[in-house]
């Protein structure tokens, strides 16, 4: 990969000593939306094939095997991609991950669409740039710290059209992009090789812990109780002043941090930073909870758990665990806690928001064995999920230091200086 780049060094000193031009999107090419004016009934019966956000989201190059379909009439005004187009989300629930973005890099010769929650970019002048560099140029991390700033919003970001048109990209000359985009089509292959043969890895050891965290956590004995939550624990659920989305809720002097869903991380632990940060007016509306309490979801990704590691305020769409009835350990709950969530979560209602009521999980049951046998399985489990789950041990550690390689020499291929007139 270093003569790769050297080689790279020495093409860019003799096609182009001076640096490498850079210019705003809106200087070189248009925006356009996705699919307008459509109903659900318009996607249940479809004619033509679009590209979905999940797609772009997914995908640095478009993938056209697609099974999706709309309506669309002969004489309707829709955008179609075009090869070459850079297609992007439009929003996220987190800054650093709205615009991400997916290319066309193949030409195909039936109408294609855009979801309407996504937006394209074409170039006016459509050899400028290889749609395999695009595809790339777009994913780098100095192109993504560009596009998170487009963003606003307060429980859910959107981009901002105007201030994405100003992003500034390099045009290389040709003959550097096509040497960029053949050594990182030939790195991409050899480290998902790479990739697959660790994650396989990893997916059997994960496979082979939960079959023996369950197997420990089925525990059954004459001296074995069985409680249901409401015997074990009291708790509540948190809460939120109304309306969501006001700005008056959020940041400012003594903020909080404020604990919803997607906060509620792996390895039974809340994220470094919560996504929103609660404000000092809203605080006596919601609920403090402080570090050391066991809280699980309710809603949308049912039965995440952890033991919060800092002081913080939490939503109404999960459960707080504010005192123990009976003598437990704290871990063993939270493991025994996630273990029933795992089966109860697939009959949950809903249809697109799974939902367990506050008093439906209050009936489930977990077994009590005495505190000694808690604390032991507790010591086994723990060992087995930091072999496991741990990123700075093992399989995970591995696959977590090629991805950062990956990155850190795709980085330095598409950095260029820029050239001033």
């Amino acid at each position: 990969m270093i003569n790769n780049q050297s080689k790279i060094e020495k093409l860019i000193a003799e096609l182009c000593p001076n640096g490498v031009e850079f210019k705003e999107l809106r200087e070189l090419g248009e925006f356009y939306g996705g699919l307008s004016g459509k109903s659900k009934d318009d996607f249940s019966n479809g004619n033509a094939k679009f590209v979905t956000y999940m797609n772009i989201y997914s995908n640095i190059a478009v993938n056209t095997d697609i099974d999706v379909f709309v309506k669309v009439g002969k004489d309707e005004n829709q955008n179609r991609i075009e090869y070459g187009d850079v297609l992007f989300t439009g929003s996220s629930e987190t800054p650093d991950e709205c615009g991400m973005s997916s290319v066309l890099t193949i030409k195909i010769n039936e109408p294609l669409y855009l979801n309407s929650f996504c937006f394209g970019f074409r170039l006016n002048d459509k050899d400028l740039l290889l749609p395999e560099f695009s595809k790339y140029l777009f994913r780098d991390e100095q192109m993504r710290k560009q596009i998170a700033k487009t963003a606003s919003g307060v429980t859910r970001f959107n981009v901002s059209k105007k201030r994405f048109a100003k992003i500034k990209i390099p045009l290389p000359p040709l003959a550097i992009q096509e040497k960029i985009v053949k050594i990182l089509n030939s790195f991409t292959e050899l480290e998902a090789e790479l990739e697959a043969e660790l994650e396989a890895e990893l997916e059997a050891r994960e496979l082979q812990y939960r079959h023996y965290q369950d197997k420990l956590l089925s525990i059954n004995g004459y001296d074995v109780q069985r409680k249901t939550l409401g015997e074990v624990a009291e708790y509540r659920r948190g809460s939120f002043p109304q309306p969501y989305g006001e700005n008056r809720w959020y940041g400012g002097e003594n903020a909080m941090p404020f604990v919803q869903v997607a906060d509620v991380g792996k390895n039974m632990r809340l994220v470094e930073n919560t996504k929103q940060k609660i404000s000092k007016l809203a605080q006596p509306r919601s609920v403090f909870v402080p570090s050391g309490t066991v809280i699980v979801t309710l809603q949308g990704s049912i039965g995440r758990v952890a033991i919060t590691q800092y002081d913080s305020y939490v939503d109404r769409t999960l459960a707080i665990f504010e005192r123990f009835k009976v003598e437990i350990n704290k871990k063993y709950f939270t493991y025994q806690l996630e273990r029933k969530f795992a089966v109860e979560k697939e009959t949950a209602r809903g249809s697109t928001i799974k939902t367990i009521t506050k008093e439906e999980f209050t009936k489930f049951e977990i077994p009590l064995p005495p505190l000694a046998e808690q604390e032991r399985i507790v010591s086994i489990l723990d060992k087995f999920d930091t072999l496991v789950n741990d990123i700075s041990i093992g399989l995970p550690a591995e696959l977590n230091a090629r991805r950062q390689q990956y990155e850190y020499y795709r980085g330095k291929l598409l950095t260029f200086e820029q050239y001033v007139k």
